[in-house]
């Protein structure tokens, strides 16, 4: 599947230091320092049966900013993203709205890559369809299944008589718990809400997911041997993904906080059953962005759409100011206020870039790659472009003429490739 295109990332002059963030599996801080020249990441992508909403917006501009930190500090990044192009949710607005599935997704796919490349988002190196992958998921579930870990539930409801769904035993797997740091009760607690079938007659646990499930009617299916028709189930399309593109123990997990379970338990839970090991080194979660009191999401409808601000005639690189103007760690909610301050702040840097020296501009890249090593505080960063802005001579004042050609250049580049803003 194709992504986007990338735009150029200037060369910065000297190197920045390794992020520090906070990683959801030991709940504190984990430096992020490639074992070699690469770093790995991998963010899960979007089902798309919906436009790119801002909590989607947030987290992929998060871990864009992750990149270009990690890129600043010498070395390469390998990211990879899944897009989940087929699932219950697809199907059903598919079946809602009178569309095949393939072309909704088709559709949403594409709406997304054209807010992702207006909000600069740096693509990635794989940009991976499930439905691509179909093949090497059942793979793993039939290995799975042959080794003990998983087991069949017989289901009446399939196509094809005798049937069953594959699903994983969690009861054999002690790492259950390694990601979230859950108790079982606050597992139960949300499991059905966020995709699990914690009653499924048949199971063996309530927690334990499912890896395939055998085609129902009217449901896309596929054949893969040692299984029935059906298809994959969702935790173990990323665990397949994630590890077939980027190897065990990659750097970064990533994604919105409502993924810590059980989507990047199960995943991790999924990769020790089969491989053993470790599956990502570091688990990094955007909170969750809201509107009027509840978080935005497309279940409950309230939701900003990037592309009805851009169709409104809104900047995109104001929207991503609004965006990196909170922390990744903070829950927040839109309001027009913050995009009001947004669009100001963009056209006081426009403005006053033009006026920083070089000495100044210096300063502020230091300023730039210590907050953003810190956590990723694009807050505080965007504060020290403000105050660098705020601090420049007055046109006319008699400064070196030459001195704010350097500085104003090194100012736009140093926002480009670590903000990726370009004012």
């Amino acid at each position: 599947m194709n992504s986007w295109p990338s735009p150029p990332v200037p060369a910065l002059p000297g190197r920045g230091g390794f992020p520090v963030v906070h990683d959801s599996a030991s709940g504190g801080p984990r430096t992020i320092r490639p074992e070699g020249d690469t770093a790995r990441l991998y963010v899960c992508g979007i089902t798309p049966y919906d436009a790119t909403h801002l909590g989607h917006a947030a987290t992929y501009v998060t871990f864009d900013v992750l990149g270009r930190v990690l890129r600043d500090a010498g070395v390469d990044v390998d990211y990879v993203q899944n897009v989940t192009d087929v699932d219950d949710p697809l199907l059903e607005r598919a079946q809602r709205d009178g569309l095949d599935w393939r072309e909704l997704a088709a559709r949403e796919i594409q709406l997304f890559r054209d807010d992702m490349s207006a909000l600069r988002v740096l693509a990635p190196r794989a940009y991976v369809g499930v439905v691509e992958r179909i093949a090497g998921i059942g793979a793993d579930v039939r290995r799975l299944l042959d080794s003990g870990a998983a087991y069949l539930v017989p289901n009446d409801d399939a196509v094809q008589a005798d049937s069953s769904d594959v699903y994983l035993d969690v009861s054999a797997r002690p790492d259950l718990g390694g990601v979230s740091g859950w108790t079982r009760e606050q597992m139960l607690e949300v499991y059905a809400d966020r995709g699990g079938d914690p009653d499924r007659p048949g199971k063996r646990d309530a927690l334990d997911p499912l890896l395939w499930r055998a085609a129902r009617p009217g449901e896309p299916s596929w054949e893969v041997d040692g299984l029935p028709a059906g298809r994959p189930g969702w935790h173990i399309e990323c665990t397949y993904i994630a590890a077939g593109e980027l190897g065990p123990a990659f750097d970064v997990q990533g994604g919105g906080i409502d993924l810590v379970f059980p989507h990047h338990e199960m995943s991790a839970v999924q990769a020790d059953a089969l491989d053993g090991g470790p599956f990502a080194r570091a688990y990094v979660h955007q909170e969750m962005v809201g509107l009027d009191g509840h978080k935005m999401s497309k279940s409950r409808g309230n939701l900003v759409l990037v592309s009805k601000l851009r169709a409104g005639g809104v900047d995109p690189a104001a929207i991503r100011l609004v965006l990196l103007g909170q922390h990744y760690r903070t829950p927040w909610e839109w309001t027009d206020d913050l995009l009001r301050v947004a669009e100001n702040r963009l056209a006081a840097w426009r403005e006053g870039v033009d006026r920083i020296d070089e000495d100044a501009a210096r300063a502020l890249l230091a300023a730039l790659r210590e907050r953003l090593a810190d956590d990723l505080d694009t807050a505080g960063a965007l504060a020290a472009v403000d105050a660098a802005v705020a601090a420049a001579p007055g046109a006319g004042d008699g400064s070196d003429a030459a001195s704010r050609t350097s500085g104003s250049g090194l100012t736009r580049d140093a926002l480009d490739a670590l903000l990726g803003v370009r004012p």
